[in-house]
C-alpha cells in the first residue's frame, strides 16, 4: 500500500483543495491529512473561520481522504511520516523546498497551485458582500 501524505488548514474548503486532495490520493492509495488545529493556527497568526471539528467532519466526507490526524506544530511531520509509514509527502508549490527535508524519508511532491481561488480570497470576498 503507497501511503500520502498532506497538510492544511482547509478552511472555506473549496475547488482548488478538492483539486490538490484528489492529484495528492492518485498518488497512492492512502490518504492521510493533517489538518492544523485552531491552536497551530493560533500560533501562525491565522485563524479559520470554521473549527477543527468542522473542517475534520468536511475532509472525511471526501471520498479522496482516508485518514485526518491533527497537526499540532510545524515539528510533527517527520514523526508522522515515520509514524504512519508514508511514501509520499506533498504540498501546494507555495511551499516549494520548505520541506525537502524529508525527502531522506520519503518521495517529496510540490503541486501546481489552482490559479484564481484560495481561501484567503474567499473571505475578502466575504467580507466586501
Amino acid at each position: 500500500m503507497r501511503r500520502i501524505i498532506t497538510y492544511g488548514t482547509f478552511d472555506t474548503l473549496h475547488h482548488g483543495h478538492i483539486r490538490l486532495l484528489r492529484r495528492a490520493r492518485e498518488l497512492g492509495d492512502y490518504l492521510i491529512v493533517g489538518l492544523s488545529t485552531d491552536e497551530f493556527n493560533a500560533k501562525k497568526d491565522k485563524k479559520a473561520l470554521f473549527s477543527y471539528e468542522d473542517r475534520k467532519h468536511d475532509l472525511e466526507a471526501l471520498r479522496y481522504v482516508d485518514l485526518v490526524i491533527p497537526e499540532n506544530d510545524w515539528e510533527q511531520k517527520t514523526e508522522d511520516v515515520r509514524l504512519f509509514q508514508v511514501d509520499v509527502f506533498t504540498m501546494g508549490d507555495d511551499w516549494t523546498g520548505k520541506f525537502d527535508f524529508l525527502k531522506d524519508q520519503c518521495e517529496v511532491n510540490y503541486f501546481e497551485r489552482t490559479p484564481s481561488i484560495s481561501s484567503s480570497q474567499i473571505r475578502k470576498m466575504m467580507s466586501e458582500s
